[in-house]
This record gives C-alpha cells, sequence and structure tokens, in this order.
C-alpha cells in the first residue's frame, strides 16, 4: 500500500508539531530529574535489611518508570518525524486519516481508534488472529 499524505491542514499539523515539542521536553526534564534523584538516594548508605529493601524497591520504581518514560519519548519523536515526513495524521496500519478528536488527546498516537482496539485485542489475546480477522 502506498503511504498517504497528511490530511490535517497545515496549521493543525502546526499546533501538534508545538504540543508534541513541548511533550518531548517535558518528558525528558522529568527523566532527568528522575535520574538526579535516584543518585542522590544511592548515596545514602542502608543502615538494615529494611533499608537496603526499600532502596531496592525504589530502584525497580526507578527503572520501569524510566522505561515507560523512554517508551512515550520514543513515540513523541517519532510523531514528530512524521510531521516532518508528511504522514503525520494518518495511521500506520489502515492509511486512513486518524480523527481530530484521537490526536488531540493522543497527539503521538500512529493508529485509528478502530486500529488501536484491534492491536489492543490481539495483544490481550496474544494471538494475531484478531488481526488477521479485519484485514
Amino acid at each position: 500500500m502506498a503511504k498517504r499524505e497528511q490530511t490535517a491542514p497545515k496549521s493543525r499539523t502546526k499546533h501538534y508539531e508545538k504540543i508534541l515539542a513541548a511533550k518531548d521536553e517535558e518528558v525528558r526534564r522529568s527523566m532527568s530529574a528522575q535520574r538526579v534523584s535516584q543518585t542522590v538516594a544511592r548515596l545514602d548508605i542502608p543502615s538494615d535489611e529494611g533499608d537496603l529493601s526499600q532502596q531496592s524497591h525504589e530502584e525497580w520504581i526507578f527503572l520501569n518508570r524510566n522505561s515507560l518514560e523512554m517508551k512515550l519519548l520514543r513515540e513523541v519523536q517519532h510523531a514528530l518525524r512524521r510531521i516532518q515526513e508528511g504522514t503525520f495524521g494518518v495511521c500506520q496500519r489502515c492509511e486512513e486519516p486518524i480523527s481530530s478528536k484521537r490526536l488531540d488527546a493522543i497527539p503521538w498516537a500512529k493508529y485509528c481508534v478502530s486500529c488501536q482496539e484491534q492491536i489492543a485485542l490481539a495483544a490481550e489475546t496474544g494471538t494475531e488472529e484478531a488481526l488477521e480477522e479485519t484485514e
């Protein structure tokens, strides 16, 4: 299938580009603050097993949160790249326009609501059957 060109007007695309750039900066700042916080927390030497357990738990939370934020950052950066390529606002699965309502809610969305639901169903069931039935 040939890639469709973006269907959102340029003014609307610029609007999303500003939102995505701000989100990119917000996530980067948050990750930096977490990194500093985690570094400071490591400077405290645990005095007993309870403190060590607490420190391990905090490190686990930090790593999981960092993973989620890295994923979000990648999605935001991919959306910015789609704007540059002229494919922003087009579902990467069915190549139909993504509704402005969805983009207003999740500007980094790469799938329309229908395709996202199908992908979520397939992930939930652990099979590709749900995706194959709809194609």
